[in-house]
C-alpha cells in the first residue's frame, strides 16, 4: 500500500494516460447471455450497478447512462430520447438500428422494427443493473449490435421487500415497490410527471415478475415485463438560441401532440447443466403497440404501429478440453407487424405543403418477418497470461410486405396531388431477404493478477428497417437497399488496486452502406462514415470518506462519402449531433455508513447541427447534487437536485431548412425527494 502522496501521484498518472474503470468480481451477461466475470470479458463492458441506480433514482434513463463513457442520450420531451453509443446521435427511421437494446438478454423489439425510444419499454427505473457493451457486439447479438448493446437486468428474486415514495417539482410523483418469496419476485414503478413545459406531462406504469424453479441439474428462470406510457408531448422551440429565452422555454407549440405506448414481454430461460456442459434454451414472446402524433411533420399525421413476436434463443456451452470453451447456438423469431399513418385535417403552411400532403390515409401496410441465425463462439485460455476468443454468425432475415392501400404516389382515393405529386409513396406488395455474416476476434494479456490489456476486432451489421423499405416518399417506388456493415478495431487496458479501478479503450470503426434519405428524398444505402475515439472510466477511492468517479469520451465521427448538400461536399465533415467530447465527473462524500453525498459535473461539448457544418450548438456544463441518509435499518431518505445552478441549456439542438435552429430546452433546476421503507 502506498502513502497518500503516492496515491495522488498515481491518480494523476492514470488521468494523464487516459485510463478507465473496471470492477473486480463483477458478473455480467451482456456478452455471452450467461454469467461471466467482467474482468474476463474481452472488450469494453460497463455496468451501472444497483447502488448507483438507487443513488441517481433516475426519472429518465439518460440520467443513469450518463455515468457510462461513450454513451450520449439526448433527451426529448417526457420519456423520449435519441441514442448514441460510440456514435453520433442517430435519427431517422433506421437510426435505432445502430444499437441493440435488451432486457434480460431479450431484444426489446424485433431487429427490423426497432424504435428510437425503445428503452422506455424496459423497466430501467427499478432494474438490478444496466449493462452496456460499448462498440460492435459479439456473434451472440446479430443485427443492430453495431455501435453498442444495452441490457437491462430486472431484479433477482429476493424475499426482502421495499417501498419507495418520491415527490418533486412539476407535480412529479413516483411509487416503487419490490417484494418476493423464495421462488417469485415482483418489481413495479408508477410515475406521474406534470412536465415543466405547458401540457407536457406523462403517466407511466411498469411491472416485472420473476419466477424460479430449480432441481439438481435443471433451472428454469421466467420473467414477464409489462409497461404503459401515456405522454403529452412538447415539441421543439424555434429560433437561434431560443433555449435562452425564458418566454419560450416553457411553451409548447404542439399541445395536440401525444404518445401512447404499451408493451409486454415474457420469457423462460431453461438451463440444464452437467459436469462439462450447459444447455440454455430461452423461448420468448413479446408485444408492443404505439400511437403517436407526429408533431414534427407538416399536417401532424397520426402513426399507429404494432408488433407481435415469437422467438427462441438456444445456447450450448461446453468445455472441449482444459482451457478451451465453446458456445454454439441458434436464434430464431417470427414477427407480425403493421403500420398506419393518417391525417385528420388539412395541411397548414405553404401552398406547396398544402398541395403535396393530403388529408386522409397515407400508409397502411403489414409485414410478416422471420429471422434465423446459427452462431459459434470459442474461448481459449492459452496460459495464465494469454486468452483468445473468436466467433462467427450467419443471419438471414426475410420480410413479406403487404400494402393495403393503392400503390403509388396518390391520395387514398387514387387522385393525384398537385405540385408534382404527393409526398408519401406506397410501394407494391413484395418480399425482401437479407443475409449477413458477423464475426469477432479478440486477445487479452494479463500483465498481473489485477491488470490486463486487450485487442478486439469485430464486424457487425444491421438489415434495413421495415420503415426504410416500405415507407417511401416522392418519386421513389421501390428500394434497393443493402444491409449496413461496420468493421471495428479496439485496444484497451483495464485493472484495479485496493483504491483504484480503471478501464481505457481506443477504437476505430468504419461503416459502409449507410442508409439515409438523399436530396431527392430517396432511401439509399451508399453512405460511408468513420468513427474514432478514446474512452476513460475510472473510480478512485481517495480515503475512507471521499471517492472520485470519472467517465470521459473524446471522439470524432465523420462522413467518408462525397455528397453535395447545399453546394457543400460533406466528405470529412463531422456528422451532425456528434460532440467531440462529453462526460461526467462525480465526487462522493460518505461521512458515515449511513450518509452519502454526491456532486456530479456533467459536460457536453459543442456539436454541429447539419452535415454541412454551418451551424452549431455551443455545448453546456451542468451540476447535479444527490444525498442519502439511512435513518434506520428499515428507512432511508434521499434527495436529488438536477441542474443545481439553474443553467439555460438545450437537451437537443437541431437545424432544418424550414425552421432553422430549433431546440428541446433543458429542464430548469428541479428537486426530488424520496423515502424508502424496507422489511
Amino acid at each position: 500500500m502506498i502513502n497518500k502522496p503516492g496515491r495522488s501521484l498515481a491518480i494523476l498518472a492514470v488521468l494523464f494516460s487516459s485510463a478507465a474503470m473496471a470492477n473486480i468480481d463483477e458478473i455480467v451477461t451482456v456478452a455471452t447471455r450467461a454469467e461471466a466475470d467482467l474482468q474476463q470479458v474481452i472488450g469494453s463492458v460497463s455496468v451501472v450497478d444497483e447502488e448507483a441506480l438507487e443513488l441517481v433514482s433516475h426519472a429518465h434513463v439518460q440520467q443513469a447512462l450518463s455515468r457510462v463513457a461513450g454513451v450520449n442520450l439526448h433527451r426529448g420531451n417526457g420519456q423520449e430520447y435519441l441514442p448514441a453509443v460510440r456514435s453520433p446521435v442517430l435519427t431517422g427511421a433506421g437510426g435505432c438500428g445502430g444499437f441493440l437494446m435488451q432486457e434480460d438478454g431479450i431484444p426489446l423489439r424485433a431487429a427490423g422494427f426497432c424504435n428510437i425510444n425503445e428503452l422506455f419499454e424496459a423497466n430501467t427505473e427499478i432494474a438490478q443493473r444496466i449493462e452496456v457493451l460499448r462498440g460492435t457486439g459479439t456473434v451472440l447479438h446479430g443485427s443492430n449490435a453495431m455501435h453498442g448493446v444495452v441490457n437491462i437486468v430486472t431484479p433477482e428474486i429476493s424475499e426482502q421487500s421495499s417501498l419507495g415514495l418520491e415527490v418533486g417539482a412539476n407535480d412529479y410523483g413516483r411509487v416503487k415497490f419490490k417484494s418476493g418469496t423464495e421462488t417469485l419476485g415482483i418489481a413495479a414503478s408508477f410515475t406521474r410527471d406534470g412536465g415543466f413545459r405547458d401540457e407536457s406531462g406523462f403517466d407511466q406504469q411498469k411491472m416485472s415478475l420473476r419466477h424460479r424453479y430449480k432441481t439438481d441439474d435443471l433451472q428454469i428462470d421466467s420473467g414477464l415485463t409489462v409497461t404503459n406510457l401515456n405522454q403529452e408531448t412538447a415539441g421543439f422551440i424555434e429560433g437561434l438560441d431560443a433555449y435562452k429565452d425564458n418566454s419560450l422555454v416553457k411553451q409548447n407549440l404542439n399541445p395536440e401532440a401525444y404518445r401512447d405506448v404499451r408493451s409486454a414481454r415474457a420469457w423462460s430461460r431453461i438451463s440444464k447443466s452437467e459436469q462439462n456442459y450447459q444447455l440454455i434454451v430461452t423461448p420468448y414472446i413479446r408485444y408492443s403497440q404505439m400511437d403517436f402524433l407526429q408533431h414534427f411533420l407538416p399536417g401532424d399525421p397520426l402513426e399507429e404501429n404494432g408488433q407481435k413476436s415469437l422467438g427462441v434463443q438456444v445456447g450450448y456451452y461446453r468445455t472441449l478440453v482444459q482451457g478451451i470453451n465453446v458456445i454454439a447456438g441458434f436464434d430464431a423469431e417470427i414477427t407480425d407487424a403493421y403500420l398506419e399513418q393518417s391525417q385528420d385535417g388539412p395541411t397548414m403552411g405553404s401552398a406547396f405543403l398544402q398541395e403535396t400532403i393530403p388529408q386522409g390515409q397515407h400508409y397502411d401496410y403489414s409485414v410478416d418477418a422471420s429471422m434465423a441465425a446459427p452462431f459459434m463462439h470459442l474461448d481459449w485460455t492459452v496460459n495464465d497470461q494469454l486468452s483468445l476468443s473468436g466467433g462467427l454468425r450467419f443471419e438471414t432475415m426475410r420480410y413479406d410486405y403487404s400494402n393495403k392501400m393503392l400503390t403509388g404516389r396518390t391520395k387514398a382515393d387514387g387522385t393525384a396531388c398537385g405540385r408534382g405529386g404527393c409526398r408519401y409513396s406506397r410501394p407494391a406488395s413484395g418480399k425482401n431477404e437479407f443475409n449477413n455474416w458477423s464475426s469477432n476476434l479478440g486477445a487479452q494479456l494479463r500483465m498481473s493478477d489485477s491488470h490486463s490489456a486487450f485487442i478486439r476486432l469485430a464486424r457487425g451489421f444491421r438489415a434495413p428497417q421495415a420503415t426504410e423499405l416500405y415507407r417511401l416518399q416522392r418519386a421513389q417506388q421501390i428500394t434497393d437497399l443493402d444491409s449496413e456493415s461496420i468493421d471495428s478495431l479496439e485496444i484497451g487496458v483495464k485493472g484495479n488496486t485496493d483504491y483504484l479501478s480503471y478501464k481505457l479503450a481506443a477504437y476505430h470503426m468504419e461503416k459502409d452502406h449507410v442508409i439515409f434519405r438523399d436530396s431527392s428524398f430517396f432511401n439509399v444505402s451508399d453512405g460511408e462514415t468513420e468513427h474514432r475515439g478514446v474512452e476513460l472510466e475510472l473510480d478512485y477511492e481517495i480515503n475512507d470518506q471521499w471517492a472520485l468517479g470519472l467517465s470521459a469520451t473524446q471522439a470524432r465521427h465523420t462522413y467518408r462519402n462525397s455528397t453535395l448538400l447545399g453546394g457543400v461536399d460533406i466528405r470529412d465533415n463531422d456528422i451532425d449531433t456528434a460532440p467531440r467530447h462529453f462526460g461526467s465527473v462525480r465526487l462522493a462524500f460518505k461521512p458515515s455508513d449511513r450518509q452519502s453525498l454526491e456532486l456530479e459535473w456533467q459536460s457536453m461539448g459543442s456539436y454541429y447541427l447539419n452535415p454541412e457544418n454551418l451551424y452549431s450548438y455551443e455545448g453546456h456544463n451542468l451540476l447535479h447534487l444527490r444525498a442519502g441518509w439511512a435513518v434506520s435499518e428499515s428507512m432511508r431518505l434521499y434527495a436529488n437536485i438536477s441542474n443545481l445552478t439553474d443553467r439555460q441549456y438545450a437537451e437537443r439542438a437541431d437545424y432544418t431548412t424550414f425552421s432553422q435552429q430549433r431546440y428541446f430546452p433543458g429542464t430548469p433546476r428541479t428537486a426530488q425527494v424520496g423515502i424508502q421503507f424496507s422489511w
